[in-house]
């Protein structure tokens, strides 16, 4: 079954590592909405160092919300020029209309 996610990118004012630790924060802040076995079995993040992006599945009402929230944080923390977010659905043909 394909899973939808979310695909943040940074830009190189922001250092990867609070990005990481803003992530951190974020899920527990739904840790503390849905439980710790819910997250456990729902929040799925990849984090790609070398390209300076994070992937989190947005697949579920869970993960949804930790997006959701992760938007907010890295806006309030970073700004939101500092970073790009875009939806990424495995199988579906990139967008051609160049927005991020």
């Amino acid at each position: 079954m394909p899973r939808e996610c979310y695909r943040y990118v940074f830009s190189r004012q922001v250092p990867l590592t609070e990005a990481i630790a803003t992530l951190e924060l974020t899920l527990i802040a739904v840790e503390s909405l849905h439980g710790e076995a819910r997250t456990r079995m729902d929040a799925h993040c990849t984090v790609r160092p070398f390209e300076r992006t994070l992937d989190v599945d947005a697949s579920t009402h869970l993960g949804q919300a930790l997006n959701q929230i992760f938007v907010g944080f890295l806006t309030r923390e970073f700004g939101a020029s500092a970073y790009s977010v875009t939806a990424i659905v495995p199988g579906a043909a990139p967008s051609s209309d160049g927005d991020a």
